[in-house]
């Protein structure tokens, strides 16, 4: 019976078989009220009003089987979503998950992919209220997150105006160095380096400090998917200014520094340009005395686009469609 259960396969299993493994892994937080077994879930919107944001991840384009595992996938999934709710100033409360998958894929690698579902929404208080499983030829997910804003009124992007501050929080440039590192083959080394390679993998957004920055006031608010100087960006056109960015106001980290002394490249150039750390950055009104989390890396001026003293960089960052 042991040596069925270990070779068994999803197609075996059959649809409901997979929807049932899947959810009676997945303990529900108390802002779902009715999980998955129906025909839609039932979750608690104490605010009157509901963050929405969703994502499509795709086996060769967004993640790899060959670099990441089911339970790092899963974790990265869920907190790219979650990240999204947390830069709109609201707490995360559930995510909804369409997941396609090969008939013959281990049943191990999706329990292990919900349990990094599960981990990840138990690190921003969320969890997974219901979803849909069908037959694909790659590993598909579509994350749908929710988010409740407690009463504040949400942070957008249009909302910069020159004099103000622009600080983030979080890591930047990890998950770049980590994604060079495994470009370039160099899956092992120093533990400095195993750590911006599992930086890549599993990030690590500080999803408290996004309802923080809300009621410290910021004005302007998103997550860093895509890179700091191509985010931004979105921030001064949305809100027609400039944004200053200071290169000397920004924490390199070691796994950074590693990478890039390893690799020969410019580790500012992964802070400034490299996405999927899914830090925060945020504008404040000037003088707005910030927690030890945030760090102040620039300011708001008349003018468009995005500047960094003394370098000249293109926008840099990932576009799909580039």
């Amino acid at each position: 019976m042991c040596v069925r259960r270990c070779v068994i396969t999803v197609g075996e299993l059959g649809e409901f078989g997979v929807v049932n493994r899947i959810t009676g892994r997945l303990p529900q937080s108390a802002a779902v009220m009715l999980g998955p077994g129906d025909d839609a879930a039932l979750v608690a919107a104490p605010d009157g009003r509901v963050v929405v944001t969703t994502d499509l991840l795709l086996e060769g384009r967004h993640f790899r089987r060959d670099w990441s595992g089911p339970y790092d996938v899963g974790r990265k999934a869920a907190a790219q979503n979650l990240a999204d709710v947390a830069a709109m100033g609201a707490a995360p409360t559930a995510l909804v998950i369409g997941l396609g998958i090969p008939a013959d894929l281990p049943l191990t690698w999706l329990d292990e992919l919900t349990d990094g579902f599960r981990e990840e929404c138990e690190a921003a208080g969320a969890s997974v209220a219901g979803g849909d499983v069908t037959r694909c030829d790659l590993v598909v997910l579509g994350v749908t997150a929710l988010g409740d804003l407690g009463g504040r009124a949400p942070v957008r992007r249009d909302g910069a105006r020159p004099g103000q501050v622009v600080a983030v929080t979080g890591r930047l440039g990890h998950a770049a160095a980590g994604w060079a590192l495994l470009e370039a083959g160099v899956t092992a080394g120093s533990p400095v380096l195993e750590r911006a390679v599992a930086a890549h993998r599993r990030p690590r957004p500080p999803y408290e400090e996004g309802p923080r920055a809300a009621e410290l006031g910021a004005s302007a608010m998103l997550d860093v998917s895509d890179g700091l100087l191509q985010d931004l960006g979105h921030v001064a056109a949305a809100s027609g200014v400039r944004v200053e960015l200071d290169p000397q106001a920004f924490e390199v980290g070691e796994p950074v520094a590693a990478a890039a002394k390893e690799l020969g490249a410019d580790p500012l150039e992964w802070v400034l340009t490299g996405g999927e750390d899914h830090a925060l950055a945020a504008v404040f009104p000037a003088g707005t005395r910030l927690p030890e989390a945030w760090r102040v890396v620039g300011r708001v001026v008349e003018g468009e686009g995005v500047l960094v003293y003394g370098r000249e960089m293109g926008p840099g960052g990932w576009d799909h469609f580039r």
